[in-house]
Formats: structure tokens, sequence, C-alpha cells
């Protein structure tokens, strides 16, 4: 072990844990975490025709206010990964800011977020990508079985190596910025060059009606500018876990952080960019509306179909890289609840194995969960819409939760010399405040009724498990090693 890698066991000791997996994160491996997760490619193809149908082709405004609202969330989140370097992210966070009780609740919304949309990004590939690049009906079987083959390997390369699944991340992440940054600037040049620039798309409405565009909506409705945001709500969350890497990263206070933050502005800038480059080469917004491929159907419009299937390879790449980042963050998440006894079946689920140096069983159950949750989902048609819905509303959900115990406790929180917010903290405050506020209000649209039937199920699921902790353990046995708070470090200090 080197030093730094001695330094960071000796940090994480104080925290009541001892050093079990490999340090071997770097900065760009935990930037290709965060950035994996976010992935814009993923995103932008699977909402942009979504954002068509609600919010017409000018909802792609919406996309620089919520990059700045999650900017904002990102950088009090990194003030929180400073200084508590824990695998566990929201559940580690929250059970030390406020008490285990709460933090459990985090933890578990945490788990159903991460169980949820590994199978929705997984999914998207199988439905939306493979049917046009392999040539294939995409049906309900199809889409099934192709999921369920996607998520297996994604669970193998876990298990066995996490070494092997950082350099495929990190190999998929360097392709996608590449091609991202390739693609945005041949559409721009490409687009100009033949005539195929319209700029009245960025502010067209495309197929919804202008009457009542820019209401706020009723109680159970959302206007229409509003449902634009879903497509930068959607897309840029999920930067946080390299957090849940924290006790395989080096130097984590540091790094971590800066991952987090770097990860959202550069998924902002540049999917800025693309969304604007695709939009201007429309041709016809009201046509491209009816596309289940709209990001590809401009592509093949504008540069051909040879770069057309080269962006669906692209797509696809990043779709697996997401999907195994997001079952990676979710074992991570398994393995730490149950490593501190208070997760289903912990007395399995919290070993490393001693070969691979990966918590397997965590894995294996992460596998078999999320393979029984694309069962339950499998004959749906409007699958993604549901798997969707619900895997935007659980983020805003933890953010706003764990943004707010920030909020509380910052002026007892232990000063971090690695990552100090300073006089920006409180402005970020109030962004993150009003962005989450904003971001909440939007799911009270009825189209998201079967997304909060999906939260309702799986939290009456968590709250029988944790009655069950309370009842055979008490509060008092369900507190953190040797510190059970923020507070209870700065008194011992």
């Amino acid at each position: 072990m080197s030093d730094h890698s001695a330094q960071d066991a000796q940090e994480l000791a104080r925290f009541g844990y001892k050093q079990e997996m490999d340090r071997r994160t770097g900065k760009f491996a935990s930037f290709a975490v965060a950035f994996a997760f976010v992935s814009i490619a993923t995103g932008i193809f699977t909402t942009f025709g979504s954002v068509l149908n609600t919010s017409g082709p000018m909802g792609i405004w919406t996309w620089p206010i919520a990059t700045i609202g999650q900017l904002a969330v990102a950088f009090l989140l990194g003030g929180l990964a400073a200084r508590i370097p824990v695998t566990g992210y929201h559940y580690q966070w929250c059970s030390r800011l406020a008490n285990p009780v709460l933090g459990w609740i985090l933890g578990w919304i945490s788990f159903t977020f991460l169980a949820i949309v590994v199978v929705a990004v997984d999914y998207t590939v199988a439905s939306t990508v493979f049917p046009v690049l392999f040539n294939f009906e995409g049906t309900a079987n199809n889409c099934w079985v192709v999921t369920g083959l996607i998520i297996l390997a994604q669970a193998v390369l876990i298990a066995v190596s996490t070494k092997a699944t950082e350099r495929v991340n990190n190999t998929a992440v360097s392709l996608e910025l590449i091609g991202m940054v390739v693609l945005t600037v041949l559409l721009f040049i490409v687009a100009a060059a033949r005539g195929m620039t319209d700029f009245s798309n960025l502010t067209s409405k495309g197929v919804v009606p202008a009457e009542g565009y820019w209401s706020f909506g009723e109680l159970t409705s959302a206007g229409p500018w509003m449902l634009g945001f879903l497509l930068g709500a959607f897309t840029i969350v999920g930067f946080e876990s390299a957090a849940n890497l924290a006790e395989e990263t080096n130097d984590p206070e540091t790094v971590v952080p800066r991952a987090m933050w770097q990860a959202v502005a550069a998924s902002g800038g540049l999917g800025f960019l693309f969304i604007v480059a695709v939009t201007l080469a429309i041709k016809d917004p009201v046509a491209l509306a009816q596309s289940g491929t709209p990001i590809a159907d401009v592509i093949q419009d504008t540069l051909g179909g040879f770069i057309s299937t080269l962006l669906l390879v692209l797509v696809s790449i990043a779709i697996f890289a997401c999907g195994l980042v997001i079952m990676l963050t979710g074992v991570r998440l398994t393995w730490a609840m149950s490593r501190d006894e208070r997760f289903p079946g912990w007395q399995v689920l919290h070993r490393i194995h001693p070969t691979y140096r990966t918590p397997l069983a965590a894995t294996v159950f992460f596998m078999v969960l999320a393979e029984a949750v694309l069962a339950i989902f499998s004959q749906d048609t409007d699958v993604l819409f549901t798997l969707f819905g619900a895997a935007t509303l659980l983020p805003a959900i933890m953010y706003a939760s764990t943004v707010t115990l920030y909020i509380v406790k910052r002026n007892k929180l232990p000063h971090s010399d690695k990552f100090d917010l300073g006089a920006w903290e409180m402005p970020l405050i109030v962004v993150a405040v009003i962005w989450l506020v904003f971001e909440l209000l939007l799911f009270r649209d009825a189209s998201f009724a079967d997304a909060w039937k999906y939260v309702l199920v799986m939290m009456a699921i968590g709250a029988v498990y944790l009655a069950y902790l309370l009842v055979s353990k008490g509060v008092h046995g369900l507190s953190m090693p040797d510190m059970h708070s923020i507070d209870a470090e700065l008194d011992n200090e």
C-alpha cells in the first residue's frame, strides 16, 4: 500500500471502517464514472422525442437552466463528499448529518432509484437503438431478452474486476466525449454548408399549441414549457455516483467533488451545443415529433446513413457504460448498507470476494433484482415512460432531501481544506433551492401517476423492513460505526 493509500485508509478508519477494497480509482476514472452516469448521449437520445411532443423544439432552452440548477446541487453535494469520503453517498451523508433512521430512508430511496434506472437505461438500447442498428423488430419479448442479456453482461464485468470495469467505462466515456464533439461540429458545418440550418426551429413550438404554452398548468398538470425541463432533469443526474466509489478512490476528498461538478459542467455545455445543432437541422418539427428516433433521423438527413449508423453505435456504447456505472453504484450502495447490518440479507451481501476483491454477492443480488424489475415491466407498452418517470422523480427527492440537510447543518460541518465553497456557498444554496422546488413541482403532472405508484410501492416495502430494524435493534442499534453524526465528530475534536 502506498503512503497516499495508507493515509486514505487512516482517514476511512475515522468513520469506523477498515479498508476492504483496493484504492485504484484516479482522477479521470472518477470523472468518467460521474460523466457516464449522466451520459448526455443516452439522455438526449432517449428524451428528445418526448420534449418535441410536450414542449416543441423551443423546449431545448430549458437545458441551460437545468444545468445551472444541477451544477449548484453538485457543488453542495461535493462539499459533503469532501467531508464524508465513505461509500454509500446519500445514505452516509444523511445518516451522519441527521440520524441513521433518516439516512436509511434516503439510502432506500437511492437504492430504489438505481434499481429502476439501470433497467430503464438498458431497455432503451434494446428497444430504440438495436432494432434500427441490426434491423429486427423491437417486440416486447425481443426487448426483454436483449435487455436481460445486457444486464447480465454488466453484472459479470462488475463482479469479476473493478479494474476492468473502470477500463471499459474510461474507454466508453472517451469515445462519447470525442464522438459528441465531432457530431456537434459536423452538424453545425454541414447543415450550414447545405443550407439546411433553420433558426426558426429555435423558437418553434412544433406540435404543441401556442395557446396556453406558457401556462404553469393546473393542480395535476404542468404547463408545456415546464415539461421541457424533463430533458435536463432526466439527463443531468447521477453525477454524485463518483462519491459511491470513495473508498476505492485515491485522495477522494479532492478527486470526488471535482469529478462531480466537472461532469455536470462538461455534460451541460457539450449537451446544449449538441441539441442546438440538432434543432437547427430539423426539416419539419411536426413530422419529426412522430419519430421514435428523432436524433438519428436528423443525423441521417444531415450527415447521411453512414454517420447515422456511427451515431447509433456511439449511443449503444454510451448506454452500456451508463448502465454499467448505474449498476456499479447500486452494488456499492447495497454493500455499504449491508456492511452496517441494515439491508435485507446483509449477512451475505456485505462480503468482499477474496480473489476478485469485489462485493460479488451484492452484485449478484442487484442483477437478480434488476432482472425481476425488467420482468415485471416487460409486457408494458408504455414501459419506457414509466421507468424514466420514476428515474427522474427519485433523484429529485434525493437531491432535495440531502441539500435541505446540508443547509441545516452547514454551519456545523467541519472545515475542508480540499474543497471549500467559501463565499459562493450561499449563492449556490439559493440557486439549488429554487431549482429543486421548481423541479419537484413538475411531478404533479398526471403523466407521472405510474411513477408515483412505483415510488410508493417501493417505499412501503422499505417501511416494513425499517420497522423490523427498529423493533429488533432499536434506534440506537442503527447508529453509525464509531461516529453517530457530524456533530459527534466535532465534539470529539
